[in-house]
């Protein structure tokens, strides 16, 4: 285990070079990963395990879209995809990646089949955090189990395939086995992680649902929606408003400040540009902070949870949700960025 240091603080780490991936594969070699689920993580996850040479079966119900998505992508019935729980009793390691509300709802399946030894893993801290909530309570002799890898399903794949990858975080919430490091850690070099560093169950879910509200989605589409608005009613065209709140982010700026950091962004723009965000940001981040301040202690308290739970388990959640992403897409400012797109030159 590396220790770095990160911005004056140290931090463990695992690194590819210290857990390469033929040692992940001498770790995992006797065990049957079975992913549950094929919906946002478990395609990248299960297809990265399979094309880096792991022993890889899908669990999923029968019939519906995902199961055709998993025979398409590969996956044989019968072979190397299964329904729920077939896949959990042949599984060594259960790889439990369906949604948050479904895991609530097919854990009484599930847990029959968590037998003494077997792996319980997990993406995001939120069943066990909540269990109180959730009702995922595992069965003590267990290893219970975290890779949390820091972006989409889809971005975890695409960057496989491009031969990079996501860094992501682990967590051990029970070592039953003694084995429960090797395990977690050879997973997540498995599924393609860059680098992998420490969390908890609890921090891990506490961050990502603050990301997640705050700057990864939420308070972006707040921000840039308020600019778009704000540029509008100024007279502004849909073009011009859309190219100076979303295109020149998405299009320039963003990938300089992935590089080499903000200020390595904020030296290759102009003179009036720096000085105009450097004098400003000091006004959005006080304007915000108290917002964030709100949204960390909803999270912390189980609140924002239990609205999720609520929310997600409502027999009509799906179409309700359809409803408010088809407002999104429908907006102007999203309306006017699907023509942009289109005229990118990449595009014509």
């Amino acid at each position: 285990m590396a220790v770095i240091n990160f911005g004056g603080v140290d931090e463990n780490v695992i690194t590819r070079e210290e857990f390469p991936l033929s040692k992940a594969r001498e770790v995992l070699k006797d065990e049957v990963i079975a992913v549950i689920g094929y919906g946002v993580q478990g395609p990248g996850q299960s297809l990265n395990l399979r094309d880096n040479g792991f022993n890889v079966i899908v669990g999923q119900r029968k019939g519906g879209k995902t199961w055709e998505k998993a025979v398409a992508d590969g996956w044989v019935p019968g072979e190397t995809l299964f329904d729920i729980e077939e896949a959990a009793e042949r599984g060594t390691i259960i790889q439990y990646l369906l949604s948050d509300a479904a895991q609530i709802e097919v854990w009484p399946r599930i847990k029959p089949y968590l037998t003494p030894g077997k792996a319980l893993y997990f993406s995001h801290g939120f069943g066990i955090t909540f269990k109180d909530r959730t009702g995922i309570i595992p069965p003590p002799d267990i290893d219970v189990i975290m890779v949390a890898p820091k972006g989409s399903g889809t971005s975890l794949r695409r960057l496989f395939l491009e031969g990079r990858g996501l860094n992501s975080s682990y967590a051990i919430f029970q070592d039953a086995t003694g084995k429960a490091f090797n395990r977690v850690i050879a997973l997540g070099i498995g599924v393609g992680s860059g680098y992998l560093f420490e969390t908890t169950f609890e921090r891990e879910v506490y961050s990502d649902l603050t990301g997640e509200r705050g700057t990864l989605m939420g308070a972006i589409q707040g921000l840039l929606s308020a600019q778009y608005e704000v540029l509008r009613a100024h007279g502004h065209s849909p073009s011009e408003a859309f190219n100076e709140t979303v295109e020149e982010l998405t299009q320039s700026l963003m990938p300089l400040f992935a590089e080499n950091g903000m200020d390595w962004m904020y030296a290759n723009c102009s003179t009036t540009a720096q000085r105009g965000a450097l004098d400003w940001m000091g006004p959005f981040h006080d304007a915000t902070k108290p917002v964030f301040e709100k949204l960390y202690n909803e999270v912390a308290s189980g609140r924002e949870a239990q609205r999720s739970i609520d929310s997600n388990s409502r027999p009509d959640y799906r179409e309700r949700l359809e409803e408010e992403l088809k407002a999104l897409r429908e907006s102007e400012m999203w309306r006017t960025g699907a023509v942009v797109r289109k005229l990118r030159p990449e595009n014509n």
